[in-house]
């Protein structure tokens, strides 16, 4: 059995900047998850919610019953510079690199095995019905803040999560001792669409990372306006906290430096092969082509420049998808031109889809407002 100590440096060595183990009991925030459930909060994302997972998720040992540890990681990532952005489609900057589902993994792989054979132990990234943020915490790595972030009070909360169910029995480190949010309530106020709940939880009915990864549908109209250019993502509670002012250390290689070049009307052009091609490897292809123009069309309706009006008109005719052209019908809508009009006003002489000619609809409803 290794020293904890000599994995936890070689962990470092690898990567790591934090690095804690902690026991695998129920977690101390189940109720606050199981509320919040219960509320609706988890939107459509029905895996969060189905009884086994909800069952595990109360009993970590029903996932790795040989289970005498947990060892959880933080791996650092590029903190958003407002000079960074290329002015047009915004990404959070978690997915600037490569799928941090395959990244973390493979770190924690070429370490592990150098200690323990491969069936001592377990890896999860944001991959199973774990609750990490609790363990992290218990594991001494920081406090889960206002905005439900795990905020480390160096390294503030650019960092992604891992887990490792381990056989070792390796003495645990002291939960982090205490919270340092206060009274600020600069994510609170800074969220555009007012998601972020007084319990420490997220409506994600109203994210804007949940709108344009998770959900599969329609983004709410009353919520569209609100979304600026955010195509991928949203890292607006983080860049706001007092706790990311701090420099930032410097993010593992494998997750970008910088974000991706996204030019808005191009990206309407994409095909599927075109956009499996763009992103493979990286956590956008979670979207899909689908999901992913659905988000550029609500960026360029929120830009509202009659440049847009030719590529958006052209999608609305066109686009295999429905709910890129419902969503293309809405910017041409937001741009208050009589070239948008006519584009509108073409493509409901030949829309079938009862959905798209209702948005066709209301975006001519709403130049005459």
């Amino acid at each position: 059995m290794p020293q904890k100590e000599e994995l936890k440096e070689a962990l470092h060595q690898a990567g790591f900047p934090l690095v804690g183990l902690a026991v695998p009991l129920p977690p101390p925030h189940l109720s606050t998850y199981e509320s919040w459930i219960a509320a609706g909060n988890h939107a459509a994302m029905g895996y969060l919610s189905n009884d086994s997972a909800r069952t595990k998720r109360a009993d970590p040992l029903l996932i790795f019953p040989s289970a005498r540890s947990l060892l959880l990681v933080g791996l650092p990532y590029a903190k958003p510079q407002t000079s960074a952005w290329n002015g047009e489609g915004r990404v959070a900057a978690y997915a600037w690199g490569a799928d941090y589902h395959e990244v973390i993994p493979a770190l924690l792989e070429q370490v592990l095995s150098t200690f323990f054979d491969k069936s001592q132990y377990r890896i999860y990234t944001d991959t199973g019905p774990i609750l990490e943020r609790d363990f992290a915490m218990q594991a001494g790595l920081g406090w889960i803040g206002k905005n439900t972030c795990l905020i480390h009070p160096r390294l503030g909360s650019y960092f992604l999560l891992g887990i490792v169910f381990l056989e070792a029995e390796l003495e645990p480190d002291q939960p982090f001792p205490s919270d340092h949010c206060g009274t600020c309530r600069c994510c609170i106020e800074a969220c555009p669409t007012g998601c972020i709940l007084p319990d420490r939880t997220i409506d994600a009915n109203r994210c804007i990372s949940y709108l344009t990864i998770e959900n599969k549908g329609p983004i709410p109209a009353e919520l569209r306006s609100q979304m600026s250019e955010w195509i991928f993502g949203c890292d607006i509670c983080q860049t706001v906290c007092p706790w990311n002012s701090r420099p930032p250390i410097s993010p593992a290689a494998e997750l970008g430096a910088a974000p991706p070049e996204i030019h808005l009307i191009d990206e309407l052009s994409l095909s599927a092969q075109e956009f499996n091609r763009k992103f493979r490897g990286t956590p956008l292809t979670r979207a899909r082509r689908r999901g992913y123009l659905r988000n550029v069309c609500v960026a360029l309706g929120n830009r509202a420049d009659p440049a847009a009006i030719p590529a958006l008109a052209q999608t609305l005719a066109n686009d295999p998808e429905p709910l890129v052209r419902s969503h293309a019908a809405w910017a041409l809508g937001q741009i208050h031109t009589p070239d948008a009009v006519q584009a509108l006003q073409q493509a409901l002489a030949t829309e079938q889809d009862p959905a798209v000619v209702q948005e066709i609809h209301n975006a001519l409803q709403a130049h005459k407002r």
